[in-house]
């Protein structure tokens, strides 16, 4: 059986957006499942848009999830190199002069303001999606040696009348195109760079992918993919379209929606937890046999099955993420979250914190903030809540023991019992007299951490 082969090929023209992480995640575990390789490489022949650091960022927020490229442009393997379009352009010109000769390909000698026209006519005749006509340019012989001594023509593929392109796709079963509907288009543009229709063929056969897994706005392109493949006769990939990822509206995900954050770097900025963010997107769009939740990596990769991907939008819950991230967040070491936090504290007080903190926190932010609680406490409170009986009661109850966590719980505990009260009635004015917080981890603790000085100076300003 022939090595599976996947890959991941952005445009560097921004940074890794969560629908690009989650089409690179399941083509990783699509290639680790069947122990193959998963393959990065670049699209960059868009030179406008393209951004300067936007190849290191791709690679550096993939690697941040733990999606580890087996080639890349960084670890190149020299029978499929380069991993760059815009190092082949060579190698595009060569092919596509090869589709020339065949009488697969030719010049099209259309200007821009033509094929408008064109456009246009078509549009009056009710053809509501473009299809090139080879015969509708008439220009004599002289005007197209001039165009073509100014290179002024693109390169069209020359499709078959009434050729019918159809594949099983991995996500959606049969689909099939009748080439009338689609039309001669270019392969190589006047400015001598290659469409991207031909460029991914020509990249996806010569590093021999074996299954080409994306969105499914590319649903239009494979028709035209599978029309090249033949016309080189050359094996084509299989082909798995994603469905959407949509906001809990059920809208799909536009960069331009500010209400949630949409790339990688923004979830790794704030210190949500990696592994949390991988298995969340492995689950946008696909389900394990056994409906588990949380899974390490090891278990994504052993589980992955590609007849299980979705065929149904996939809403992307922010509730739902910050859920997971609480979930492993619990499961990181507390040294390893110590040395993140940068805590000043003894080692004792700052295992204390970590433990007490991390079992609500979402992100490492989070437990900074709660850090800055302690490290520069609040000197007043707004509103002193003085006459409180479950505050005088329980600080009377204080200075009768000594202060560690398992007699503060006490003296809780015996206000509970002397005023007979409980819930937030009991915990609330606590919570705010000794703390300065109305919300907090386990109230014990969180007044322990402290110390005695700030919480009997904070108790006495409310007696």
């Amino acid at each position: 059986m022939k090595k599976i082969r996947t890959r991941y090929a952005p445009s560097p023209t921004g940074f890794l957006h969560i629908g690009g992480a989650r089409t690179a995640l399941f083509c990783y575990l699509f290639a680790k499942h069947y122990n193959g390789d998963f393959v990065f490489r670049l699209e960059d022949t868009d030179v406008e848009r393209n951004v300067e650091g936007g190849e290191e960022s791709q690679l550096n927020n993939l690697a941040w999830l733990g999606i580890i490229p087996d080639e890349s442009p960084l670890k190149p393997n020299k029978k499929y190199a380069p991993y760059r379009q815009s190092e082949k352009l060579e190698i595009y010109q060569n092919l596509i002069s090869d589709l020339i000769k065949k009488g697969n390909a030719y010049k099209a000698y259309d200007l821009p303001e033509e094929i408008e026209k064109q456009r246009e006519e078509q549009e009056k005749k009710g053809i509501a999606s473009f299809r090139y006509d080879p015969n509708w340019l008439k220009i004599n012989e002289s005007e197209k040696l001039k165009r073509e001594k100014e290179k002024q023509y693109s390169i069209r593929l020359k499709l078959p009348k009434n050729k019918i392109f159809a594949w099983e796709d991995l996500v959606r079963g049969h689909i099939e195109v009748n080439s009338d509907d689609i039309g001669d288009f270019v392969i190589l543009k006047s400015d001598g760079y290659p469409t991207y229709n031909f460029a991914v063929v020509v990249d996806d056969h010569q590093m021999e992918i074996t299954h080409v897994l994306r969105g499914e706005e590319h649903i239009t392109n494979t028709p035209k993919q599978l029309a090249i493949y033949e016309a080189f006769g050359w094996k084509n990939p299989e082909f798995g379209h994603l469905t959407i990822i949509t906001n809990m509206e059920g809208k799909k995900l536009s960069k331009r929606d500010k209400t949630l954050k949409q790339f990688i770097e923004d979830y790794k900025n704030e210190g949500y937890n990696s592994e949390a963010i991988f298995n969340f997107l492995a689950l946008l769009g696909w389900t394990s046999a056994d409906k588990s939740e949380i899974m390490s990596r090891e278990e994504l990769i052993k589980k992955f099955d590609p007849a299980r991907l979705s065929k149904s939008p996939s809403k992307f819950d922010i509730i739902k993420m910050e859920w997971f991230s609480k979930q492993y967040m619990k499961k990181v070491e507390n040294s390893k979250l110590i040395s993140l936090i940068n805590s000043p504290k003894n080692k004792e007080w700052n295992e204390l914190f970590v433990e007490t903190y991390k079992q609500h926190a979402v992100t490492i932010n989070e437990l900074k903030e709660n850090l800055k609680i302690y490290l520069n406490p609040k000197q007043n409170l707004e509103n002193c809540i003085a006459t409180n009986s479950v505050v005088k009661t329980f600080f009377n109850e204080l200075k009768k023991v000594s202060f560690t966590i398992e007699n503060i719980q006490a003296c809780i505990d015996k206000t509970k019992d002397i005023l007979n009260v409980k819930g937030k009635d009991l915990f609330m004015p606590i919570r705010i007299a000794a703390t300065y917080e109305e919300h907090g981890p386990e109230l014990a603790k969180a007044i322990y951490l402290f110390g005695k000085d700030i919480v009997f100076e904070r108790l006495n300003k409310c007696n």
